[in-house]
């Protein structure tokens, strides 16, 4: 997913954004109602994650404005605001979720995750990924080669889903970057290198072909070699 944080709170901001990430998920910031808004407006959000009380525009402020736009990206509110009356401002504001603080993240990632799956993924957008005997299952977060299960971790999940996205296709490290990192510099360490070789590990070894392959000086490939 690619999410949207509206936060005015640094420190609570930057261990969501943290979390998300780590989760496996991409994860912008927004440090008030307005930039947020603006955002929001143009960025192809998957789900936004809106804080109520926000500097230079309100979190109510924003979700009404962005619906009176037509925008259809589902939000899920943040508040200590927690009464039943706050709750159904919030909801008849435009929200689709309302959490009240403090919550545990195990159930804003759960939240976030349905709020997701209720949009639905794109047409464009296959549920699932197969090269030769690779097959990616993207809905049930499920991987496996000749018939056998491949546990991946979030981060070498997306790696290998934007991989396969682009089969056949050498994938450049900056794409790579900005893509499955979200970095839109190269922050100049060997982080893909590493990731890379950790997904050959558990998808290569022990078959005879290979399916993920370096194109010196270029980048990534995914393609099936047994033909």
């Amino acid at each position: 997913m690619r999410l949207l944080i509206v936060e005015d709170d640094a420190e609570a901001a930057a261990y969501l954004v943290k979390a998300f990430r780590e989760a496996g998920h991409v994860a912008d910031h927004a440090p008030d109602g307005l930039e947020g808004y603006a955002m929001a407006q143009g960025g192809g959000y998957d789900v936004l994650v809106v804080d109520r009380m926000l500097p230079r525009m309100d979190g109510l402020s924003v979700i009404r404005s962005l619906r009176e736009q037509g925008e259809t990206v589902p939000v899920l509110i943040l508040s200590a605001l927690a009464q039943v009356d706050d709750r159904v401002k919030g909801l008849r504001a435009g929200g689709d979720d309302y959490l009240p603080k403090p919550y545990a993240f195990s159930e804003l990632l759960a939240r976030v995750e349905v709020l997701s799956r209720r949009r639905g993924a794109p047409a464009s957008e296959p549920t699932t990924y197969r090269v030769g005997d690779l097959l990616l299952d993207r809905l049930a977060h499920r991987v496996t080669r000749a018939g056998e299960e491949i546990v991946l971790q979030p981060r070498e999940f997306r790696l290998l889903e934007y991989l396969m996205k682009h089969a056949g296709q050498v994938v450049t490290r900056t794409m790579l970057l900005e893509n499955v990192w979200d970095y839109h510099f190269d922050p100049q360490t060997n982080v893909i290198d590493v990731h890379v070789s950790r997904l050959r590990a558990k998808i290569d070894k022990g078959f005879e072909h290979p399916m993920i392959h370096t194109i010196r000086g270029a980048g990534y490939m995914v393609r099936d070699t047994a033909r």
